[in-house]
């Protein structure tokens, strides 16, 4: 009997696909490295940002810099450590000069980033800024429902899987401010915090 591969495996997979079929060359050819995600492929929570920037393209993990250290010390604040969660980006290059991801960038990567998420299959996703939260909650603005809990129904068959099953899932997903932006903005930090604080709470009530 052929055992089923580990959440692990199955990620080395998705990060093998995405090399294998060299998704965004002329953003390949620009960067380092690809930056697929770090952290525990077993937790309950998935982090959700826009694109590596420079100190992420150099190291090959997500949210390395100043933005990184700061999301530390929030998970910190909610007694989680960086190790505990999963950290991940849509676009898995860095753009030129940190230049947006575009929307043809995003597109490109998003049935990759699905593919990591139902391999995870967490209990919430937070999505870190207003390019990540447009992949999920299209036609809103985050000034808007940063902080508020949205659940979002997809059919497998737009996941990527097996194309007759209609089943829906459904996913929960909290849009929070980017920590890059807030950093230096002081009310927008202390929004973001506050949000952030509510993390516990929300992931209690996910039935």
């Amino acid at each position: 009997m052929k055992k089923d591969k580990s959440k692990l495996e199955l990620l080395e997979d998705i990060k093998g696909d995405i090399l294998a079929q060299n998704i965004c060359p002329e953003l390949a050819a620009s960067a380092t490295q690809l930056v697929f995600g770090d952290g525990s492929p077993d937790s309950e929570i998935v982090f959700i940002g826009e694109a590596p920037g420079k100190n992420e393209d150099l190291q090959g993990l997500p949210f390395v810099g100043a933005a990184g250290k700061f999301l530390n010390e929030m998970l910190e604040g909610i007694s989680l450590k960086r190790q505990d969660v999963y950290i991940t980006n849509i676009v898995k290059y860095r753009p030129p000069d940190n230049r947006d991801p575009l929307p043809s960038e995003k597109t490109v990567f998003l049935p990759y980033l699905w593919k990591q998420i139902v391999a995870i299959h967490p209990k919430l996703i937070v999505t870190l800024g207003r390019h990540s939260m447009e992949s999920f909650l299209p036609n809103v603005r985050i000034s808007n429902v940063h902080g508020q809990p949205k659940r979002i129904r997809i059919k497998n068959s737009e996941l990527g899987m097996k194309k007759s099953d209609s089943q829906v899932a459904a996913w929960v997903v909290l849009p929070l401010f980017h920590p890059a932006a807030a950093l230096y903005n002081g009310s927008m930090r202390q929004t973001l915090i506050d949000d952030f604080a509510r993390i516990p709470h929300i992931l209690a009530q996910i039935k």
